[in-house]
């Protein structure tokens, strides 16, 4: 049976993947030129290729170690995407203020981790499921609060929030991700990073 295992994918190797988001839109050409779009999925889906962190052979037995633990693509596990695993920008550490989690109403303490991308109207929102849970930082209305961090990422405040308060967080996160092969490919003789092949990882709904 799968599962998710808590354990992150080997940052040596994972910093170096490429990769990022992917969308699934229907594109519909109509008689005037014109033409509709209709996003098939309500969110984004990432896949990344780990292969250029794999620079030795000590890195491709780790990598084999690591595939062979989560059985190929059967378990899941943490993969920090080196792109977009903070709250806030790559060139920053994560503050209290970093996102907007909600309002306080004077009843209710618990609150989803998100990461907000763009302003406005546009703006997506992101459930955060799996933080790094002694990076997170919460605030009420930009004071520190007390808080304890719950499975899926949830927030569970000491104390509800005042009715309008602002309740915000900074935090690091990793992305529940899998193995998209069931075989890796690799020779030993003569090795030199890029002589392995593509190591593609994607992200899982857990």
């Amino acid at each position: 049976m799968s599962a998710f295992h808590d354990v992150r994918f080997p940052l040596s190797i994972g910093l170096a993947a490429r990769g990022g988001p992917e969308r699934r839109t229907e594109i519909t050409p109509l008689v005037s030129g014109r033409e509709e779009r209709n996003a098939v999925w309500a969110g984004s889906r990432r896949r990344w290729d780990a292969a250029p962190g794999v620079r030795s052979l000590d890195d491709v037995a780790l990598l084999l170690a690591f595939f062979e633990a989560r059985r190929g693509r059967l378990h899941a596990f943490r993969f920090a995407d080196p792109l977009d695993h903070k709250s806030c920008a790559p060139s920053a550490e994560p503050s209290a203020t970093d996102q907007l989690l909600g309002q306080g109403d004077g009843a209710h303490t618990e609150f989803q981790l998100t990461k907000t991308y763009g302003t406005g109207e546009t703006a997506w929102t992101r459930a955060i499921t799996h933080p790094v849970e002694a990076s997170v930082l919460v605030a009420v209305d930009g004071v520190p609060a007390a808080f304890t961090v719950q499975d899926g990422g949830i927030i569970a405040l000491g104390a509800p929030a005042a009715n309008g308060a602002s309740v915000t967080a900074g935090f690091r996160f990793d992305t529940p991700a899998r193995f998209d092969a069931d075989r890796l490919e690799v020779t030993a003789e003569g090795f030199r990073a890029g002589d392995i092949g593509a190591v593609p990882l994607i992200e899982v709904r857990i």
